[in-house]
């Protein structure tokens, strides 16, 4: 698989620009803050429907412009899909394949199969429980559509259940029918809660079960003498998951529902639930965070990526490798380890700041990335490539003209993350 065509409007630092790739490295350099992550995060958006960067979608739409457009050309196997992405800083998102338009965002998913490297990474391993949810559930999510929608639906559902939440204090103090109708709109959010909570969990549980062996090879590979690392689902409560199905996990959760009522009612939270479920990684018998050292916190988490490119593989898919910036990052062993790693990868993105961060074995494209600041604005643009052509231009509205003005979709969080509440 491979990314042969990459046409942003109006994303974060670029008004426009256009790229035709290849199979092989590119390499993107440029000064912190020019707009070279910014290509690898429209590429990773399209695959996910998140960014790695930020939870919301405003933050990429280029100051001052409504919405944004990005579109990919996908080589899979000898067939050609062109994704097509219209963000909107405010309202749904629109998405299009191959220029007719979809019924939803999620739609797109599974078009391109990608597996992203940043710095961000090392807070899979130390950040916040959310921060591991969000990993696993970017790996489901680019399985399609299906598994996607699940977790889409279990988040609308939540807010409409947390919302009857802190309400549902007052209506019970009060009494009368009011806390009868409460009490009986409760147990209809629960029964749809704990059954879409039992497929997001059951479909977790799936992809942690595929990936984990080859999360434990590519650790034992990148530090042979440290102890083995795992991965450990970790339920909110603690209830222990015994029948992974959809339909026992459902039971599980509609019981611990049933347990907790009256402690969410007067919190006004819902308490359990895949939306505080957290990822142990257990490092011999410890669990990493908190735990492990810095140089042991990177080796898992670049664990984490190349067991997650091995997954892809193992479905019958190449992914798409993008580094971003990561190479300073990592010392001089584990920059060797990504390097051997990643040599056989049909496309490789990199981004570095400067090009000596680059280790020289890698050979492929240039591309250089600077920054036009005016009266019109600041903005990206491409001033130097070597082995391709790359048009960068400033922004004009004709452009937009066939790229698809209502690609369709209601639904860019599809794959979203809910908060701890």
């Amino acid at each position: 698989m491979f990314v042969r065509e990459l046409h942003l409007r109006d994303f974060r630092s670029w008004r426009s620009v256009d790229l035709d790739l290849a199979p092989g490295p590119t390499v993107i350099t440029g000064r912190n803050g020019f707009g070279k992550t910014n290509l690898l995060e429209a590429l990773f958006y399209l695959s996910t429907l998140r960014s790695h960067r930020v939870s919301s979608d405003a933050p990429l739409v280029h100051a001052g412009s409504a919405s944004a457009s990005v579109i990919a050309t996908v080589e899979n196997d000898g067939r050609e899909l062109t994704a097509d992405l219209r963000i909107n800083a405010e309202g749904a998102n629109k998405a299009a394949i191959n220029q007719s338009p979809a019924r939803r965002p999620r739609d797109l998913l599974g078009i391109l199969r990608t597996v992203l490297f940043a710095p961000e990474d090392l807070s899979l391993v130390r950040g916040d429980p959310s921060d591991r949810r969000r990993f696993v559930d970017e790996l489901v999510a680019q399985r399609g559509p299906r598994l996607a929608a699940a977790r889409a639906d279990y988040d609308r559902v939540l807010r409409q259940r947390s919302a009857l939440l802190k309400t549902a204090a007052a209506a019970l103090r009060r009494g009368g029918d009011q806390a009868d109708s409460v009490i009986s709109t409760l147990d209809v959010w629960d029964g749809q809660l704990a059954d879409l909570g039992g497929q997001v969990v059951s479909a977790r549980l799936s992809v942690l079960a595929e990936l984990e062996p080859h999360f434990t090879g590519s650790y034992a590979s990148i530090a042979p003498h440290s102890r083995p690392a795992v991965l450990r689902y970790r339920p909110a409560g603690g209830a222990e998951i015994e029948e992974r199905t959809p339909e026992a996990i459902a039971d599980l959760l509609a019981l611990r529902l049933t347990e907790l009522r009256d402690k969410e009612i007067e919190r006004g939270l819902c308490l359990v639930g895949p939306h505080r479920d957290d990822i142990d990684i257990v490092l011999g018998n410890d669990i990493a965070k908190g735990f492990a050292s810095h140089g042991e916190s990177w080796s898992l988490a670049l664990a984490l990526r190349l067991g997650s490119v091995e997954l892809t593989r193992a479905e019958g898919v190449e992914p798409v490798i993008m580094l971003d910036d990561v190479f300073a990052e990592l010392d001089a062993k584990r920059r060797a380890q990504l390097v051997d790693f990643t040599a056989d990868a049909e496309q490789l993105l990199i981004t570095a700041a400067v090009a000596e961060d680059i280790p020289a074995r890698i050979g492929g494209r240039r591309i250089g990335v600077d920054v036009v600041d005016d009266d019109e604005g600041r903005r990206s643009h491409i001033v130097d490539e070597v082995g391709a052509e790359a048009r960068g231009t400033d922004h004009d509205e004709d452009d937009h003209e066939d790229h698809g003005e209502d690609h369709g979709g209601d639904d860019a969080a599809a794959a979203g993350e809910t908060t701890d509440e």
